[in-house]
């Protein structure tokens, strides 16, 4: 460690010294409460009541594409513009601004994959009282109320969503700060009349100034605040709906709390230090989307706004036991179930999207069709992940990679932290322990396995630094308030912070992964994006300070897109290294929508704890459900060390989802997976072993994310969207339809119960092929290797049984096909195919087949038979649960060539198991039974 500190600088070591020290929990005196943010504390002290705000119908236009109306504040006479677009797949966009704004406010570059397409609104009616105008499908309709302004939209009878009905409506406008030299030599001139009387600081606002509006202290920091207040906040309103999901990073359940006796939930991207669970605090990640659901309809609300946002929600339901919610019904309350959403943001504007279903799937795809689906990642990446801070040299990357050779485990990529470095540069190399980077990654690629290196975006300031000289003379680094370049203190001391908002700065970082710029890469190298909320150990609350500026914006205009930004960078930089043949795998630990587009994310510094197990699952769901798949949580926790129980428990646990890497902090003892006994380590191949055997599958759902939105792990109710006992279920999930997963999260489990849903399902236990029926709750007794996962009834699984030392390695091993049959002894499933690593798939360059089961019949057909790709592995095995035992089975192949199969059949079971049917798996074929 003397070495370590050492190079870490004086101010690091007191940070170090919190990291390190027994507290091992949050200090939450470093991040701020809704009443120690200014804006927040502002707005939720707005009630509910009448809104000042009024539209002003005769300032009404509507075009092709869309309607604008002034609406105007009573008690200030600013004026707002309303602009109201019908979308194209059931979305309704509305945006409102300042109509003559002091200076422009910021409106979110980059996030949306293309300006929406429009559909005609047309008018139905108009009175002095507001207008409806026709949203096309389904009858839904569009009442705009004038006094006060007020948005409905509403499906026949049905109120799907409310805007301001609460009268929470707040426009902060820009104005001149009147206790400053500062004025408007027009000001004098203008009418009261004047639409821009925003100009104007009324006596009611100026007695507010205390109030944190031009300048705001946290700690030792001060907030200059240059453009005064900016906020925004609209209220929603959700009649018949009790569960709302989504507006991720939060460490808490799927199913959002309401929020009135506390915070509201924050989205404000933070290096939290071992955050706590349970409770509203911002973390690392901020996507402002939420969905909302009951047994009728879907809807979601996507606020595009990337500054400090608070989001609050009550419920009428809420505290009600169901002993009182069945009073109610008995007695004949007609009140309606309703949930009420407030959303604040610190600047820029009001712009909204509503996406109104009627279906999960359908909102998945509105919302896919704003902001882009997940990115198609390499098959390897899908594999299991082994990490460390810090493997500490060449030596013992090659020991821990002969570790998994000797004892049997698989594994695609070791990864390096920040002491693979030189002195924190990132884009170098340790030269003493990591001297010879090449030998190292060819030795890995030998065995056809990789590495994930860290690139953080905080830059050593050091002339001696390629790096930081080219960012410093070219102008690329974020500056403070007085123009200068921006520094703060992270790992390497002192260090910029690139200003990842410009389109030539990403450009320029994009290059640095040239192989001949990124000296020692080569291309089994991938990277990992760290520290990019971003982090600053001297900052206020551990980041950026808000007036540093990125060309004429404020970094509070900007905080969420940050980490964005920097992964977009780093994606493209990996992109354009292979000249855009290979696909890259870039890791970041903040994100915002479209994050999806660019890689996977994790949740963060978690702790060896079991309810920081069990968190990780709604933690990864509510990701899912907002785009964004590519999900997991370090496996044994970072921070602390896990017992050996818990840490089995949560490989057994990372097998079933979707990024799945062991990870762990500096000041832990080493726990490789063989350092805790032969038993443990058995247990841990088991279920990393089960993981590879399912990759098929999970290329298979990630295609399908990619193609459509749709999340790979999935909360129940997706699927069973009807069925209320699934609707705050989050110790369980989906991966895709067919398989359900409830893992082993608490101490000295004996059994758990899960909820197998479906009315007409049939479930089988993958492990021993049990058969149970749907809507019931299933008691299923534990041992230390259970894992409890679940095939649907209806489904066909390809999986791989002959596990090797990496994924690449498996690429052309046969297939097993599990076809699991359902009431009506019928199953289908799908299997993709391509070469697991390049963009050729783009060229149609892949096999996806259709499996079907029916009439005792299973074929294989081709689903795109444009598509060309050809593979050398073959169907070893066909195992058919629920199965009645044939008298024979035939082949027929795509030559008309007809072979009797040999099989098996367990009556005990209704198993069948048709041993080496050996035709391709990429070809047109049945199997008859009779």
């Amino acid at each position: 460690m003397a070495t370590f500190t050492e190079r870490m600088g004086p101010v690091l070591l007191f940070w170090l010294g919190l990291c390190l020290s027994g507290t091992w929990a949050v200090d939450k005196g470093n991040f701020k409460t809704c009443d120690q943010s200014a804006f927040c504390k502002r707005q939720r002290a707005i009630t509910p009541g009448e809104s000042p705000y009024r539209a002003l119908l005769e300032t009404m236009e509507l075009t092709n594409t869309k309607l604008t109306l002034q609406l105007i504040n009573d008690n200030n006479k600013v004026r707002l513009l309303l602009e109201l677009y019908r979308l194209q797949g059931n979305i309704t966009r509305v945006k409102i601004n300042e109509l003559k704004p002091l200076k422009p406010r910021y409106e979110v570059p980059d996030v949306l994959i293309r300006e929406p397409p429009t559909e005609p609104l047309s008018l139905l009616s108009q009175d002095e009282n507001g207008v409806v105008l026709s949203l096309g499908a389904e009858s839904q309709r569009v009442i705009v109320s004038a006094r006060p302004f007020r948005l409905d939209i509403v499906e026949g009878r049905d109120v799907l969503m409310s805007l301001n009905s609460r009268g929470l409506l707040g426009f902060e406008h820009l104005r001149m700060r009147k206790d400053t030299s500062q004025a408007d030599p027009e000001a004098d001139n203008k009418e009261a009349t004047d639409p821009p009387s925003q100009v104007e600081t009324t006596k009611e606002e100026e007695e507010k100034v205390e109030d944190g509006m031009w300048e705001e202290t946290f700690k030792s920091h001060t907030d200059s605040k240059p453009n005064g207040p900016s906020a925004v906040s609209l209220d929603f309103s959700l009649p018949g709906v009790e569960h709302v999901y989504g507006i991720p990073e939060h460490a808490d359940t799927l199913k959002l709390k309401t929020t009135d006796s506390g915070d509201p939930y924050r989205l404000y991207n933070l290096d939290v230090f071992q955050y706590e669970l349970y409770n509203p605090m911002a973390l690392y990640g901020s996507v402002p989307v939420m969905l909302a659901h009951n047994a009728q309809r879907t809807t979601g609300i996507f606020w595009l706004n990337a500054a400090e946002t608070w989001v609050d929600i009550s419920s009428n339901t809420a505290g009600k036991t169901v002993f009182g919610k069945m009073l109610d019904y008995v007695q004949g309350s007609s009140e309606t179930p309703q949930t009420d959403v407030r959303w604040i943001s610190e600047s820029g504007i009001i712009d909204v999207f509503l996406m109104l279903g009627p279906t999960p799937r359908e909102v998945f795809s509105q919302y896919a069709s704003l902001t882009g689906t997940q990115a198609f990642p390499p098959l390897a990446s899908l594999g299991y992940h082994q990490c460390r801070w810090n493997y500490n040299d060449q030596e013992d990357v090659r020991a821990v990679d002969a570790g998994f050779d000797e004892h049997d485990i698989p594994y695609d990529f070791i990864w390096l932290d920040i002491e693979h470095t030189d002195g924190k540069r990132y884009f170098t190399w340790d030269p003493h322990k990591f001297a010879s980077p090449k030998e190292m990654l060819q030795g890995l690629m030998d065995k056809k396995r990789k590495m994930v290196a860290i690139v953080d975006p905080h830059i050593k300031v050091d002339t001696n630094y390629k790096i930081h000289n080219e960012i410093r003379s070219r102008g690329f680094y974020i500056k403070n308030k007085d123009g200068a370049d921006y520094e703060g203190w992270c790992w390497p001391g002192s260090a910029g912070y690139p200003d990842f908002t410009r389109p030539d700065m990403r450009a320029w970082w994009a290059g640095q992964f040239a192989y001949d710029q990124y000296e020692g890469s080569m291309e089994n190298l991938y990277t990992w994006n760290d520290m990019n909320e971003p982090s600053v150990f001297n900052g206020p609350e551990v980041t950026m300070h808000k007036d540093a500026l990125h060309g004429s914006w404020e970094h509070r205009d900007v905080h969420n897109l940050y980490g964005f930004y920097v992964q977009m960078a780093t994606a493209q930089g990996l992109i354009e290294r292979s000249g855009g043949v290979e696909r890259p795998f870039v890791l970041t630990r903040a994100f915002f929508a479209g994050s999806q587009r660019l890689g996977a994310v994790w949740t963060g510094d978690n702790a060896a704890e079991w309810d920081h197990l069990k968190i990780s699952i709604p933690m990864c769901l509510s990701l899912g459900l907002v785009g964004i798949s590519f999900c997991g949580a370090d496996v044994g926790g970072f921070f602390k060390s896990p017992s050996s129980e818990l840490l089995v428990r949560w490989y057994q646990t990372g097998a079933y989802q979707p990024f799945f890497r062991a990870h762990a902090h500096l000041d832990t003892p080493r726990r490789e997976p063989w350092l805790f006994g032969p038993e443990n380590t058995a247990l841990i191949r088991e279920a990393v072993r089960q993981r590879y055997t399912f990759l098929p599958y999970w290329y298979q759902l990630f295609y399908h994310a990619y193609q459509t939105g749709e999340p790979v792990m999935r909360p129940l109710w997706v699927e069973y969207p009807q069925d209320p006992a699934t609707f705050a279920l989050d110790d369980e999930f989906l991966l895709g339809r067919d398989l359900l997963v409830h893992p082993v999260t608490e101490e000295g489990a004996r059994g758990v119960t899960a909820y197998l849903p479906g009315k007409d399902e049939v479930w089988f236990d993958i492990h021993t092929f049990q058969k149970h029926n749907g809507v019931q709750n299933l008691y299923i007794p534990v041992t230390m290797s259970s894992i409890p996962v679940f095939q649907r009834g209806g489904s066909i699984i390809p999986r791989k049984l002959r596990v090797r030392r990496s994924s690449a390695c498996m690429e052309d091993d046969p297939y097993t096909l599990y076809v699991a049959l359902d009431n009506r002894r019928t199953a289908e499933g799908e299997l993709y195919i391509d070469d697991g690593h390049t963009f050729n798939f783009e060229k149609r360059e892949f096999i996806l087949r259709k499996f079907s089961f029916t009439n005792n019949v299973l074929s294989s057909v081709n689903l795109e038979p444009d598509a060309q790709f050809t593979t050398k592995s073959w169907v070893e095995r066909i195992i058919i649960l629920g199965a009645s035992k044939p008298s024979k089975i035939t082949l027929r192949t795509s030559d008309d060539q007809e072979n009797q199969l040999e099989f098996d059949f367990d009556a005990s079971m209704s198993v069948l198991t048709i041993r080496k049917p050996g035709m391709n798996v990429g070809a047109d074929w049945t199997v008859t039974l009779q």
